[in-house]
């Protein structure tokens, strides 16, 4: 009898262990779709019961299973809804309501205003470098990260979409010299308690640089590509993940009428000390053909390249698209002669923030927003040398930890982008406001 009783006290146990390890996060949201992840401790059933807000009585409830082969992981991709509505959602993690205090979550569908209405004011929070301190695996010496406290900051913003521009976590040496190894660092930085606010109050969307990749500056060639592939599509819930004809990360998301193309810099990635030419690429020939085709399809105002390193600035010494000139300048060469209106460049990685203006003679020039870094060491010693840029933006550097916002309102025709910086308590650091007009041909940017 006392070793049944131990027994069945051993299988209580085992049956009651299943919960929710992390999430739910809201990624994509459509005008009749959204997505939504979770993360379990271990295998097991998890449900999402969903309805229109105020309408519990005619809920839909979809179920999967999470597995060792993915992580534990999964992403729901809830439809039966309607465009600009709000829903609540309840998560059931092997037959029980999780978390028992929280009811329900929410989100909004995109609102149809094609052709009916003038486009939605919104506005998309963003930036790159989270390094979240373990002692046991970090190198000695002062941590490197700190001040978690701008992710409170970030999600007492008003915003419909949070953009994650890379580095979102570090891997370790003790991370990317063994495939397995990886997912250890993915699952507990994505899961830290402070994050959870942010996945459940805005559509998060992400792309990857080299520490959510693999090693420093690493590409292509980086043997665990695949392994690191498979964990990214796993742990977040963006619209899809590459084409048939290349892997990767890249994906186009339309917001409202801002169309965001969110760029591979890792899968396909050249060694920065390869020789420039044919040879030489960051993004890869099929993916410049991906996006060429998008840019040509969008009718959009606003057109927002998105990257991981730095595209447009040729004065610094860190990585960045500059390194690659013959494909990058055959693809700038190409947006002038197609006359490509509305390109605006969005980047993390260089642990500053800076906003960049690159003149063209006979077109308008060339922005780019650089943001960085939440919680990663800041290059505060380099401010100095930041500042001689020609290309910086007056009053736009910022050497200390911070995060962006991208605000679009205006009518249909005259649509205007406000770009702003906040500190760690959510501070304005500086402020910039210009019209879609400024990116037209017409009037050379002037």
């Amino acid at each position: 009898m006392k070793y049944l009783s131990i027994l069945l006290i051993i299988i209580s146990g085992t049956l009651s262990a299943a919960t929710l390890k992390s999430g739910p996060m809201l990624g994509h949201t459509a005008l009749r779709g959204a997505n939504i992840w979770i993360e379990t401790n271990e295998p097991t059933v998890v449900k999402i019961k969903y309805w229109q807000k105020d309408d519990a009585k005619n809920s839909y409830v979809v179920s999967a299973k999470t597995s060792k082969e993915t992580y534990n992981m999964h992403t729901f991709k809830l439809d039966n809804l309607e465009p600009g509505l709000s829903y609540d959602y309840q998560i059931i993690v092997d037959g029980k309501a999780f978390p028992e205090k929280k009811e329900t979550y929410s989100f909004t569908t995109q609102q149809l205003w094609m052709w009916r209405t003038d486009p939605p004011a919104f506005s998309v929070l963003t930036g790159s470098c989270n390094f979240e301190n373990e002692e046991a695996h970090d190198r000695a010496g002062t941590p490197y990260g700190g001040g978690y406290e701008i992710f409170d900051a970030i999600a007492k913003q008003d915003a419909e979409m949070m953009l994650w521009l890379g580095d979102n976590w570090y891997y370790r040496e003790v991370d990317f010299d063994a495939e397995q190894n990886l997912i250890y660092r993915a699952s507990k930085d994505h899961g830290r308690d402070f994050l959870q606010p942010i996945y459940q109050k805005f559509s998060n969307y992400a792309i990857w640089d080299d520490h959510d990749f693999g090693p420093d500056n690493s590409g292509s060639y980086f043997i665990f590509k695949e392994k690191a592939l498979d964990i990214f599509k796993n742990i977040w819930a963006n619209p899809s993940y590459g084409m048939p004809e290349a892997d990767g990360i890249f994906t186009k998301v339309r917001y409202n009428d801002v169309d965001f193309f969110l760029m591979d810099g890792r899968y396909h990635k050249s060694n920065e000390n390869f020789p420039d030419g044919p040879e030489k690429q960051m993004f890869g020939p099929e993916q410049i053909l991906w996006l060429k085709n998008q840019l040509v399809a969008s009718r959009q105002p606003f057109k927002v390249i998105v990257g991981g390193s730095q595209m447009l600035n040729d004065y610094h010494r860190w990585e960045g698209w500059d390194k690659y000139r013959y494909e990058r300048d055959s693809f700038l060469k190409w947006l002038d002669e197609t006359k490509i209106e509305g390109v605006i460049f969005l980047s993390g990685d260089k642990h500053h923030t800076e906003l960049l203006k690159i003149p063209r003679e006979n077109a308008y020039p060339l922005y780019e927003l650089t943001c960085s870094p939440f919680t990663a060491g800041t290059h505060e010693k380099y401010i100095d040398s930041e500042r001689e840029k020609p290309i910086l933006v007056q009053d736009t550097l910022v050497g200390q930890k911070n995060f962006c916002k991208l605000s679009f309102d205006g009518p249909r025709k005259d649509r205007n982008i406000t770009i702003e910086s906040f500190d760690a308590d959510g501070k304005t650091l500086w402020s910039k406001k210009f019209k879609q007009s400024v990116l037209t041909y017409s009037q050379h940017g002037n």
